[in-house]
């Protein structure tokens, strides 16, 4: 009898969870247009950047608005970046595939669900996160302290509480173990290589300690090798392509985020592999 409830609440979560990412990637676009131009995320309400015509709610749902209006605005029949839509869709994926896969470690996990809905919360925040810093880096080069710093504080609020809801305080010991190594490396290599890494990354890289911490010290080594592994694939290919050199900056952020990801949905079983092939050898 308890195993269908705990799989239909599953689904509603996992429902709930794509409905919230699409209503968070339209305020997505939102931060990552106005927060490096300095501009309020709430006020003025959204326009169109050419005729200046306010965006109804009708023309505001997350996709559908965007499909329905062929990608143009409604007053001026300006084209509308098909960037939005996407930045919809993808945060609304990235909310299921994040949902999917804690609940899938929930009967593993030890958590109970008060604990367990607020992992999946913190998550969520954090992938809500990662979108918009590594659009606002691709665009501009920045890592803005007003995403970046937050991330400290919703992390501990919620994996804190999370853990005494648990009674296992031993993730959150990790977590604050994995904010202080990453972000000294990360430290270390601004010093010695300013020209490579910025302050942002460094602040970044605390935030992404603290979360890929608390799930194990599998997804902390994975997911903190990872950014290096897919950041200099990366380089390499835009050097054989020509179409940078060695002396071309590259942003860094969105592989470090890349790669934190990496190590939160694939961490422990690629760090259980290493090991047995460690063993075997």
């Amino acid at each position: 009898m308890i195993e269908p409830l705990l799989a239909s609440f599953a689904v509603l979560v996992t429902v709930l969870s794509s409905v919230l990412g699409l209503a968070v990637g339209s305020f997505l676009n939102v931060v990552v247009y106005r927060v490096p131009l300095g501009m309020s995320v709430v006020t003025p309400p959204s326009s169109c950047p050419r005729c200046g015509a306010a965006i109804t709610s009708r023309d505001n749902i997350p996709v559908l608005s965007w499909v329905l209006l062929a990608g143009k605005c409604r007053s001026c029949r300006t084209a509308i970046s098909v960037r939005y839509p996407l930045v919809e869709a993808g945060t609304g994926a990235a909310f299921v595939a994040v949902t999917l896969d804690l609940i899938s470690d929930e009967p593993t996990s030890g958590r109970g669900i008060t604990s367990g809905l607020l992992v999946l919360g913190a998550y969520l925040y954090l992938a809500a996160v990662s979108i918009a810093l590594a659009l606002i880096d691709v665009d501009v080069h920045r890592l803005p302290n007003l995403i970046v710093l937050p991330g400290y504080v919703v992390g501990t609020v919620l994996l804190s509480l999370a853990a005494l809801s648990s009674g296992d305080l031993g993730p959150l010991l990790r977590a604050g173990i994995g904010l202080a190594a990453m972000w000294f490396a990360y430290f270390l290599m601004a010093i010695v290589y300013s020209g490579g890494m910025g302050f942002g990354d460094v602040k970044l890289a605390g935030v992404l300690g603290l979360f890929l911490g608390y799930l194990g010290w599998g997804e902390l080594a994975v997911g903190s090798f990872a950014a290096f592994l897919l950041g200099g694939f990366y380089a390499v290919g835009l050097l054989v392509a020509r179409r940078a050199t060695r002396k071309s900056g590259i942003p860094f952020g969105p592989w470090m985020l890349a790669g934190a990801w990496v190590g939160i949905f694939f961490g422990d079983r690629v760090w259980d592999g290493y090991l047995t092939l460690l063993g075997a050898v």
